[in-house]
């Protein structure tokens, strides 16, 4: 393999496993992340804290060996953890969009990763039936805060499109839950 080709090639180290991210996950994935990269890097604005989007390495024990994940989005607040493309400091805020060649590692290696390393709130974002799961660190565990099933349609008795969800460690930060999932076809 050429050095063009591995560069192309986006890749995640889990106790010392190598797992392939290519291909990319489908549009889907790509539109409920630039949402939510949206509303946070506005909301973000005038802070020391930056918001990325699926380009910054997270190296989650940097002094033991140099296994690192590439989270969908991540807000660090400590600039000093950062060099090059990875970040070896505590995130404060990390959202996973599932797709169906991650999943399973995004809601058991990942999330158990993001708890240990002290990452305060972690979200779950399923494009398939546009669920979004939030979870938040106590006591050094995960809980599962608030669970979402979008009912966008206003004659559904559980519609919930406007419910506001913020960010816990960022309350000025708000958006909806269809603005989450702004752009997605209606599944028919």
């Amino acid at each position: 393999m050429g050095a063009a080709e591995s560069d192309n090639r986006k890749n995640e180290k889990i106790n010392g496993v190598v797992y392939n991210m290519s291909p990319a996950p489908g549009y889907q994935h790509g539109i409920i992340n630039g949402n939510i990269y949206s509303i946070v890097k506005t909301g973000l604005k005038q802070t020391v804290c930056l918001v990325f989007m699926e380009n910054l390495d997270f190296r989650y024990h940097p002094d033991v060996n140099d296994d690192y994940l590439c989270p969908d989005i991540m807000v660090i607040c400590e600039r000093m953890h950062l060099k090059g493309g990875f970040y070896s400091g505590v995130p404060r805020f990390i959202v996973e969009t599932l797709s169906p060649s991650t999943a399973r590692r995004d809601k058991r290696e990942k999330k158990d990763i993001y708890e240990k390393a002290g990452v305060e709130e972690y979200w779950i974002v399923a494009p398939q039936g546009k669920s979004v799961e939030i979870y938040y660190l106590e006591n050094g565990k995960y809980v599962l805060e608030q669970s979402y099933i979008l009912a966008g349609d206003l004659e559904d008795e559980h519609y919930n499109a406007d419910t506001e969800i913020t960010l816990k460690a960022f309350p000025h930060i708000k958006m909806k839950l269809k603005e989450i999932f702004d752009g997605l076809e209606e599944e028919k």
